[in-house]
């Protein structure tokens, strides 16, 4: 299974840049005015670690777990976080249609205390979705690749928020929420398939024409359903 072992990596470094950049959005918009960004951005890592070693000794404990018996599970968990990622980006797109009509600014500055509370949920909250997924992809028995995968992705974001963080506070990442969903629809097919003794006509390669579907089925609903004039709603 060398072609999934491998392409674990590209699910785990998207779904780990997805949460993250959001983590520096969010503490870009919630912080007010240098010393504000500062509290903002010790509370999300202090989030982040905290959930982070959390996830590393979840990990181990289902690491000596044998992986057959983890296919099942991980694609019920993946299949479920498909649903709550496209219920995400669906709403960054209708969002990013509202936009036009005025954009909120940052918050205003706040005591260090509560920056620093605001910082540490939004890294708690984020990371924390991010490892539901990434103990999902482990589970199977591909542990090190998920692993490889979240760090790279958090090393290369780090230092896209030194360099770039004035266009971060602008990202949008609608299309990586739709990447990211299918990639977790793909899995969640793939191994739930596995698990029931699916014969996959072309062993690991049937990812990609998964994949494919999965990518059309997730861009075509989100046009569908973001086409309707909803309220737009202030949390992603």
């Amino acid at each position: 299974m060398t072609l999934i072992d491998d392409a674990v990596f590209v699910p785990a470094f998207i779904v780990t840049l997805l949460e993250m950049t959001e983590v520096v959005a969010l503490v870009f918009a919630l912080s007010g005015g240098d010393h504000g960004l500062r509290d903002t951005i010790a509370g999300a890592l202090t989030g982040v670690a905290v959930i982070g070693t959390v996830a590393l000794l979840a990990g181990s404990a289902l690491d000596r777990l044998p992986p057959d018996l983890l296919l099942g599970p991980s694609a019920i968990v993946l299949a479920a976080f498909t649903v709550f990622l496209f219920r995400g980006t669906l709403r960054t797109y209708r969002r990013s249609r509202a936009q036009r009509q005025g954009a909120a600014g940052a918050f205003p500055a706040a005591p260090p205390v509560v920056s620093f509370g605001a910082g540490f949920s939004v890294g708690a909250v984020e990371t924390t979705e991010a490892v539901i997924v990434l103990l999902a992809l482990a589970a199977p028995g591909y542990g090190w690749t998920t692993l490889a995968g979240a760090v790279s992705a958090g090393a290369i974001l780090v230092v896209l928020a030194l360099l770039l963080h004035g266009q971060i506070r602008k990202v949008k990442i609608t299309t990586l929420r739709g990447a990211g969903t299918a990639m977790l629809l793909t899995y969640a097919v793939f191994w739930g398939g596995e698990a029931l003794h699916v014969p996959w006509p072309w062993d690991d390669l049937t990812l990609l024409p998964i994949f494919g579907a999965a990518a059309l089925v997730v861009a075509g609903t989100v046009w569908l359903l973001g086409r309707a004039p909803l309220p737009v709603e202030t949390k992603s």
